[in-house]
């Protein structure tokens, strides 16, 4: 049996991630506590730059609006994205996940891990990705490279990125995520909220108690 969720939470997550790099809020509230320089960093624009979305699904549509209303272009591919599904939400369909990458100042991954999305963003696919661009990955690690995505951060290949899942979780102390240069990452919050975990852990004491009575509710396929 199994419990319900909400997609809201890593929808809302993605955009914590991506506005936190955009406009160096880490950065910039730490040099604020510390004493350290006025003003370190200048933001990156949102309004009238490209959104690049790799999946355009449950999560992926949500995350497309929100660019939609902040002025942004956004566009997005995936193996079966559909010029009908790109309609219906309102975003461009990229000819190409190559296209998609080199055109796009902010890149956000919204796929289901599977045989075809495992290792999808390597060091050459990395390597099409603007100097200015920023990376978010809220979906699974086993999507993007990790070492291809460590040397892009410390060669400065790309301007940044947000993650919030990992190759191994918890991250051992001393692995490079912990220390990489301009990452934003977050432990696995994606489903974290108040609201998920009221449907989660409620629904958990209603299928052990209906089980206990003889008639399972939820039962998965």
């Amino acid at each position: 049996c199994g419990t319900a969720s909400s997609s809201t939470p890593p929808v809302e997550l993605t955009w914590a991630l991506l506005l936190g790099l955009a406009r160096g809020i880490v950065e910039e509230s730490n040099g604020l506590r510390t004493g350290g320089p006025w003003q370190r960093t200048v933001g990156a624009d949102l309004h009238g730059r490209r959104l690049g979305l790799l999946g355009l699904g449950k999560i992926g549509s949500r995350v497309a609006q929100v660019g939609l209303a902040f002025g942004m272009r956004v566009g997005a591919w995936s193996h079966h994205l559909t010029q009908q599904r790109a309609d219906e939400v309102g975003v461009e369909l990229a000819p190409s996940m190559e296209d998609l990458l080199r055109e796009s100042d902010f890149v956000s991954v919204h796929l289901a891990l599977g045989e075809r999305s495992r290792g999808l963003l390597g060091a050459a696919e990395l390597a099409l990705l603007k100097p200015t661009a920023y990376l978010v990955n809220t979906s699974r690690a086993a999507i993007v490279d990790q070492d291809a995505l460590l040397a892009a951060l410390h060669d400065g290949r790309i301007a940044g990125a947000g993650v919030d899942v990992f190759d191994v979780e918890p991250l051992p102390a001393g692995h490079p995520m912990r220390t990489a240069p301009r990452l934003l990452a977050t432990p696995h919050l994606g489903y974290v909220s108040r609201a998920n975990y009221a449907t989660y852990y409620g629904q958990a004491v209603e299928n052990i108690r209906a089980f206990l009575d003889g008639a399972p509710v939820r039962r998965l396929p």
